[in-house]
């Protein structure tokens, strides 16, 4: 097969295990920057060019797109779409996982668990809002944030009017979450490709810090999950139409609860904490996979 991974950085670890894989498993494989693609719509005949060239039809691309990049670079993956190539996440669904308050909205009305959300632009009754998520501590998300920034917890009422008074004053959208204590500052991240969880880590924050992501100074280790807790990661993924996604789950009182879908998860942290080949994983299913047109969406919107 011929596999195309879309991303900015070839020396990322991800980026350079999804070669490695590719190439091991005897496939031809090349790297190519998502922002240095530029497309020909015509009719009929839709083309990706690259540096001069018009691209070689590929079997199969592996989207490898930052938050910072998300419309330009869903719009090259539906343009690969188009031309029958097979995207292991579909440009519709990576648009969907991105938009955290649609995500929340899809997880909510699957029935999937997850902490009480509030969302508002300019709200007149800052009490209610948070009264109405359980009252303080509460998380404040900035609906743009990624890797923990833009996420405060606020421990008092107080607080959290003072923080969301702010984010109002910067013309913000913001999510207001209850807070999980019982979570102790560790969450779940579960590695789902196709309809199963191929590994799970616990990511626990560092001392002092609620946020556990390991871009934060978190630290990863192995964990086992309950058969709940690999159902509930499956069908978040299924709901976000994802085939291959990370699942961040905090162990709440109340069973699992989803936080987020991430549709581009990294895998240095997985692969270490698991030591799975997470990367091989991805490339089997692919070429299981891929076929001409084989998208949900066509690259239809």
């Amino acid at each position: 097969m011929r596999i195309a991974i879309l991303s900015r950085n070839p020396k990322l670890y991800s980026t350079r295990r999804l070669l490695e894989a590719g190439l091991a498993k005897g496939h031809e494989v090349d790297v190519i920057d998502t922002m240095h693609c530029y497309m020909d719509i015509t009719s009929a005949k839709p083309s990706v060019r690259y540096k001069g060239e018009k691209l070689p039809f590929y079997d199969a691309v592996i989207p490898r797109i930052g938050a910072s990049v998300s419309f330009y670079g869903t719009s090259v993956v539906r343009q690969f779409e188009m031309m029958g190539t097979y995207s292991i996440n579909e440009s519709v669904a990576i648009s969907r996982s991105r938009d955290k308050l649609r995500s929340l909205q899809l997880l909510s009305r699957k029935g999937i668990g997850m902490p009480r959300t509030g969302f508002a632009h300019h709200p007149d009754k800052i009490d209610d809002l948070i009264r109405n998520v359980g009252g303080a501590p509460v998380v404040i998300k900035l609906l743009e944030g990624t890797q923990g920034i833009g996420v405060v917890l606020a421990e008092t009422q107080k607080a959290a009017e003072s923080i969301i008074e702010a984010f109002m004053g910067l013309n913000a959208s913001i999510l207001v979450q209850e807070y999980i204590k019982e979570a102790g500052g560790s969450d779940i991240r579960c590695f789902v490709v196709g309809d199963k969880v191929v590994a799970a880590m616990k990511r626990q924050a560092a001392p002092g810090e609620f946020r556990s992501n390991l871009h934060r100074g978190g630290s990863a280790s192995l964990t086992r999950l309950s058969p709940e807790e690999r159902k509930t990661a499956v069908v978040a993924a299924k709901t976000m139409g994802l085939n291959c996604c990370g699942v961040d789950i905090l162990r709440s009182n109340n069973g699992p609860v989803v936080m987020e879908v991430n549709s581009s998860p990294g895998l240095e942290g997985i692969e270490s904490a698991t030591q799975k080949d997470v990367a091989g994983m991805i490339i089997d299913f692919i070429a299981k996979s891929a076929k001409p047109f084989n998208t949900r969406t066509r690259g239809k919107g």
